[in-house]
């Protein structure tokens, strides 16, 4: 009976060691095969939610060119303060459908998680606001830096007061941003006739400032809330043009018209 006994205790202790072993074998094994479902199921519901588009962006419109600070000195040569190159994008989301209602209109959107994936050698880069009156001018102000992120608010006023980031809710107009790489030049003075200095990117020419080392593409990330308050997601890329097959910057400006397709995922 006694040699009985010692069996079946060894026996026991063999099958509580195989059972410690295998408790975290098979709790691995079932939370990755639950793991593996959520993971399908989310899928599915990601599919779901975007069997209907509702918001894409057709189209992108830079405007290239450059401009300079400075002073004329008692010669009449110029020093140049600041030489800076800027580019006036504009981005233009459409609803997918002509039929609008609080699906499909705009009650906010939101531009963040900005990275600069090829930053330009020379210079110091920001992204701002841009007034759509001042779309391809020059002007910026610094009071409209975009720090980290920028919230378009919207409207249905056939008047835009456009001192602040504002949409019409039934995307009528662009969001319209700044990009400008400053301090390209700093204290760098003409000696040559003044007058024949153009205000535009052949500075960038006199200058003797390489494109290659003003090289900049952008991501950014655009989330839509729409009057239902459903949230739409859509990531980004911007590449500042400076050239193109026929003309380059140096010729005084470049626009550029960028026929695109992204669409928007539901979150």
């Amino acid at each position: 009976m006694r040699k009985n006994s010692i069996i079946l205790s060894i026996l026991f202790l063999i099958f509580i060691t195989i059972l410690i072993i295998l408790l975290p074998i098979t709790y691995k094994t079932v939370k990755a095969y639950h793991d593996s479902n959520n993971f399908v199921d989310s899928l599915i519901k990601i599919h779901q939610n975007n069997l209907e588009q509702v918001f894409k962006i057709n189209k992108i419109t830079y405007f290239s060119s450059c401009n300079a600070k400075g002073d004329t000195n008692s010669n009449s040569s110029f020093t140049i303060t600041d030489l800076y190159q800027y580019t006036d994008i504009a981005i233009f989301i459409i609803p997918v459908s002509n039929s609008l209602n609080s699906k499909n209109t705009l009650k906010n959107v939101l531009i963040n998680n900005i990275q600069y994936d090829i930053t330009p050698s020379i210079g110091k880069q920001n992204l701002y606001y841009k007034r759509l009156p001042d779309f391809a001018t020059s002007k910026y102000s610094q009071e409209n830096i975009i720090d980290k992120s920028i919230k378009f608010e919207t409207t249905s006023e056939n008047n835009i007061d456009y001192s602040e980031p504002v949409l019409y809710n039934n995307c009528a107009n662009p969001i319209t941003i700044c990009y400008v790489n400053s301090g390209i030049k700093e204290n760098y003075t003409f000696s040559n006739d003044i007058s024949k200095l153009a205000y535009n990117g052949s500075l960038l020419k006199m200058c003797g400032v390489a494109l290659s080392s003003l090289n900049c593409k952008i991501s950014l990330d655009i989330t839509i809330t729409n009057n239902l308050n459903e949230s739409f997601f859509c990531p980004i890329t911007l590449n500042i043009p400076l050239s193109t097959e026929s003309s380059t910057i140096y010729d005084g400006n470049l626009t550029i018209n960028d026929s695109v397709n992204y669409s928007f995922i539901k979150n």
